[in-house]
């Protein structure tokens, strides 16, 4: 892989190992910004219409914001006009997994990143065809790597 991201300060971060990882909060807190914290390990929300990707069209590849794990192609993104970005599909089986989240006095499918469990948003069954899904995840959740040209 040509493009790759550098994260020196997070020894967890690699855009091609798969590993399952098992780091406390306590470590993740150490070395991820305090935003991207938030939203990942505590799952706090960005506002809608604020983060760098909810509008993107760039071609490429997003990764996991806090261990770099493959999750989305920019061929499964569209505009969904919710103010986050949304994918109708995760790259495979085993980037992202699912957890029932009945916060906020909702019943909803919270996404985790299938290597180090950090919250990415939610998946809901109003995207569009092939699959019926909207994966709904926060910008701050996610590294993007443009295609080369």
């Amino acid at each position: 892989m040509e493009n790759v991201i550098s994260k020196p300060g997070n020894p967890y971060y690699s855009n091609t190992d798969t590993t399952k990882l098992n780091v406390s909060n306590a470590e993740w807190k150490k070395v991820l910004p305090e935003d991207v914290y938030a939203v990942m390990r505590e799952a706090d929300t960005e506002r809608p219409f604020t983060g760098k990707y909810w509008n993107s069209d760039e071609k490429g590849t997003y990764y996991c914001a806090s261990c770099g794990n493959k999750l989305f192609r920019s061929t499964a993104k569209f505009s969904s006009s919710c103010g986050w970005p949304s994918f109708f599909e995760q790259d495979s089986k085993k980037s992202i997994v699912f957890k029932e989240d009945n916060s906020l006095g909702m019943e909803r499918t919270e996404t985790l990143c299938g290597r180090c469990g950090g919250h990415l948003g939610h998946i809901f069954d109003d995207g569009p065809e092939p699959t019926g899904k909207r994966y709904c995840m926060n910008s701050i959740a996610l590294d993007f790597i443009p295609d080369n040209k």
